[in-house]
């Protein structure tokens, strides 16, 4: 007896949309500008590998980073071309579909942990990252993310710097000085 299938069928998407890759005839936003990017890497690595040795010789110590920047050099100008002469997608758009305002924001949000976290220390740079962070992507109260970014920076906080005793940026928190107090609290006292 053939019973009908239960599970959901699934919509096809049509090629364009579903893989960049096989819209061959346009361009995404901000491709262009990507790949002017990579070539321009793939000038200084080429300007790199040449002051290692110059081109004196095949075997040079600079001959193979020479080689491989040369030929990353040239494919990145036959991309360029190609992708200059595409026309752009005309339904996509840079703030929505490539670089999205959430995106940015968390872009922001690491580059200002980085900044911030030799001045004020591991546990209240992270702390804030995660209060942010959680709150921006879960939409729940100040309560729950809180309890749950406090919860996490202490999980991680007690595996790496107690279990494993990676040193961290102790900033404002004197660390050293409360990890002291709690030895003190567990050492055996001597009888004197």
């Amino acid at each position: 007896m053939n019973r009908p299938s239960t599970s959901p069928q699934l919509p096809v998407p049509d090629q364009e949309s579903s893989s960049p890759a096989l819209a061959t005839g346009t361009k995404r936003p901000g491709e262009f500008i990507f790949v002017c990017v990579i070539l321009l890497i793939s000038a200084a690595c080429l300007w790199e590998a040449y002051g290692i040795a110059g081109a004196t010789s095949p075997s040079s110590p600079g001959a193979i980073p020479m080689l491989a920047s040369a030929v990353m050099l040239l494919t990145a100008v036959l991309i360029a071309q190609q992708t200059r002469a595409k026309q752009p997608r005309s339904h996509e758009y840079w703030a929505i579909d490539i670089l999205p305002r959430r995106v940015v924001l968390f872009v922001i949000l690491l580059m200002g942990y980085g900044l911030v976290l030799d001045q004020l220390g591991f546990i209240p740079t992270s702390f804030v990252f995660l209060v942010i962070a959680i709150r921006v992507l879960s939409k729940r109260s100040w309560g729950f993310v809180t309890v749950v970014s406090g919860g996490s920076l202490l999980l991680i906080w007690l595996i790496f710097r107690i279990v494993f005793t990676v040193l961290m940026p102790e900033g404002i928190v004197p660390e050293a000085e409360i990890i002291q107090v709690f030895r003190d609290l567990l050492s055996p006292k001597d009888a004197q």
